[in-house]
């Protein structure tokens, strides 16, 4: 119990026995002279002699006490804070030496030993810096390729809770305003049915080769997903498991509405089947009716299987995607560059478009026949036009010269397309492109080839690249997770470190946020990609004093969502952490109130940045953001300070830096921090 209480209480103690045992011994002493004297006229004399010792040599104790406490207890609880703070942060101030002046060598000591510790960790970070940047730039490779997959891909713990996202899965989990996070159930999500069904059978097996394949709906019912689950090597006990997904949604409906028309189209073709037979019933009435009645049924039936089978080679053709989307201007270069490769002087013009062809075969097309007009002396000054025509484009190969006949085209199309393989022909392109390639006039009187492409649009300018990133954290499945949340660690909990900026400093007056944001803080360390950041609209003016601290003004807000609907995504956000604001009951007073309205309770654990300061410096010292961000060597840039998202991370860093410190101080456990907070609530109201 003692060795709990801080420096300067024992150090008050110590003052307080000495000057209870003075007082003490000056009554017993007192006491004893009066009974040897044994004189009854002189008793007032002693106790008036006993009283003013006892008073003078409680004073004196005061006294020396207070000058103890004020040049020796208070330097030394001061510089023990300084010494921690530099222990734990980067880049801190000088050590101030003279708030021990009156502590002889140990000031001067101590700050040698900061700069010191200050070298070495510096001279220890270049050392990691140079020895791990192979690491680095390895691991930034893997993430650049990992980010480029094509597909989704999720690692999830053996329990569903996701280590690893990339982009795409992101995208395709994204449903709410959100998106997936780390430590957070895949169930958010998705449908678990499926995935626990797949899960299971694979954890039967116990072979990491086998995988499963499976479908899966997310929770909205807005996307459904092509998944194959495949667990994944290593961990020891249950084991954790990679999740491959690919949007297949509207690849289902373009299937479904293909199949629909296909149908509707052979239920016509039969209708007409039956009509004709009706008619032919009516109408013929010798013995031939039979006979013609079951050539039309076989006719019908024939007709019925040749549409439904091109229909479905058709839809499968054009949901494959096999002709890729390939420039005009390039088709024109690699033209171009075929025709002056053989000597050829050619000229065209191209417009901005994207045209779905296979842009190799149209190349070998186009200069197989412009090889075949110079060679018959055909034409001259050949050159190629790329229009839009409709929905579609056209090429135009065109000359000066006479027109080529249709039968001189049509052996010319059915040459190899390339001499090396004979068996591809020229006319084969034309068929892969559902096209055709006819001689026409133009009008400015040249000649021409007109070859049209079904499918094109224009080349736009390309919207800036979505960012791609991979967030994971692999240590998040060897973490334990059944302490409860009393004896679990500081770096086994996820926290969310939030601010907000209001209308004013009176909530119970009717003040409202104007902007809420957070960070998350998984297995100690802030998640970058996952940020809350929301303007909101406060249903009632923002007061220009207001403004001109946070800089939000009622424009700016009126599109935004109101309270109750931010708060609720903000809900989400933070579902399972532990909130972590600096001066936390401002903050949850604005969250708190919402709860009837939106039928959410906050009842998540809070951490208060001042009352965890309280903590490690006393409540001498001041508690301010800036001071403690100033103490920690953490900066806050000045367009970011008094925003809610720049306050939010400055927090989260000081947060983190705050924790090794209490790590370092034994307080190793959520309740044990909590325990130690309890003694400051005369500072704060704590939460918890």
């Amino acid at each position: 119990m003692f060795a709990r209480l801080s420096l300067r209480t024992r150090v008050l103690l110590f003052f307080l026995l000495l000057g209870v045992g003075a007082a003490f011994a000056i009554t017993l002493g007192a006491v004893a002279g009066y009974h040897r004297l044994g004189l009854t006229e002189a008793r007032d004399g002693f106790v008036q002699s006993a009283l003013i010792a006892v008073f003078l040599t409680i004073g004196l104790v005061v006294w020396i006490w207070y000058l103890f406490d004020l040049n020796v207890a208070k330097p030394i609880d001061r510089l023990s804070g300084e010494l921690r703070a530099r222990a734990h942060a980067e880049g801190g101030q000088e050590l101030d030496a003279t708030i021990a002046r009156h502590l002889g060598d140990l000031a001067p000591a101590a700050a040698a030993a900061a700069r010191s510790l200050e070298e070495a960790r510096n001279a220890l970070a270049e050392t990691v810096a140079r020895e791990t940047t192979r690491i680095a730039d390895e691991k930034a490779r893997l993430e650049a390729l990992m980010s480029d997959i094509p597909f989704g891909l999720i690692l999830c713990t053996s329990d569903h809770q996701i280590a690893f996202y990339n982009t795409p899965a992101a995208d395709y989990l994204g449903a709410d305003f959100t998106g997936p996070g780390l430590d957070r159930t895949l169930f958010d999500y998705l449908r678990a049915g499926p995935i626990r069904h797949a899960y299971e059978r694979l954890a039967t097996e116990g072979d990491g080769d086998i995988a499963s394949d499976l479908l899966c709906v997310t929770r909205e019912g807005a996307h459904v997903l092509a998944a194959r689950m495949r667990l994944a090597p290593g961990g020891g006990g249950a084991p954790a498991y990679a999740l491959s997904l690919r949007d297949i949604t509207q690849e289902q409906a373009a299937e479904a509405d293909h199949a629909a028309r296909e149908a509707a189209f052979i239920d016509a073709v039969r209708r007409a089947s039956a009509n004709l037979s009706a008619l032919a019933e009516a109408v013929i009435a010798d013995e031939t009716a039979p006979l013609l009645m079951g050539a039309l049924r076989d006719e019908a039936a024939k007709l019925s299987t040749t549409v439904s089978g091109h229909a479905r080679d058709e839809g499968v053709d054009r949901g494959t995607g096999i002709l890729p989307m390939t420039r005009a201007s390039d088709l024109m270069d690699g033209w171009r560059a075929r025709a002056e490769a053989a000597g050829l002087a050619v000229g065209g013009e191209a417009a901005a478009l994207l045209l779905r062809c296979n842009g190799f075969d149209l190349i070998a097309l186009l200069s197989g026949l412009t090889e075949e007009l110079l060679a018959g002396a055909i034409a001259s000054e050949i050159g190629l036009v790329i229009a839009e025509e409709g929905s579609g484009a056209v090429l135009r190969l065109c000359w000066s010269g006479d027109p080529v006949p249709v039968g001189r085209l049509e052996r010319w199309l059915d040459r190899p397309l390339d001499p090396g393989h004979p068996q591809a022909l020229r006319r084969s392109v034309l068929i892969t492109h559902a096209t055709d390639i006819w001689p026409e006039p133009m009008a400015d009187g040249r000649q021409s080839l007109c070859l049209p492409i079904l499918s094109a649009r224009r080349a736009e300018a390309r919207p800036a690249p979505v960012a791609r990133r991979v967030t994971y954290d692999f240590d998040l499945l060897t973490r334990a997770r059944n302490a409860p949340a009393g004896e679990a660690r500081l770096d086994d909990l996820t926290y969310v470190v939030f601010d907000s900026e209001t209308t004013g400093l009176l909530p119970h007056e009717g003040d409202e946020m104007v902007q809420l944001a957070a960070i998350r803080i998984v297995n100690g360390r802030r998640v970058a990609g996952e940020i809350f950041d929301l303007l909101v609209n406060p249903g009632r003016p923002i007061p220009p004093a207001s403004t001109a601290v946070h800089g939000i003004t009622d424009a700016m807000v009126a599109d935004a969502p109101s309270v109750t609907e931010a708060v609720s995504r903000f809900h989400r956000f933070a579902e399972g952490a532990v909130l972590v604001a600096h001066n936390a009951p401002f903050d949850m007073e604005f969250l708190r109130r919402t709860e009837g309205a939106t039928g959410l309770t906050f009842d998540h654990p809070v951490f208060d940045t001042v009352l965890l300061s309280a903590v490690l410096w006393g409540q001498h010292e001041v508690h301010t953001l800036d001071a403690l961000s100033h103490r920690l060597g953490v900066s806050i840039a000045e367009e970011d300070r008094h925003t809610a998202l720049g306050d939010s991370v400055a927090t989260a860093d000081v947060f983190l830096k705050m924790v090794q410190m209490l790590q370092g101080r034994g307080f190793e456990t959520f309740g044990s921090v909590i325990a130690e907070v309890a003694r400051h609530r005369r500072l704060l109201k704590d939460l918890n």
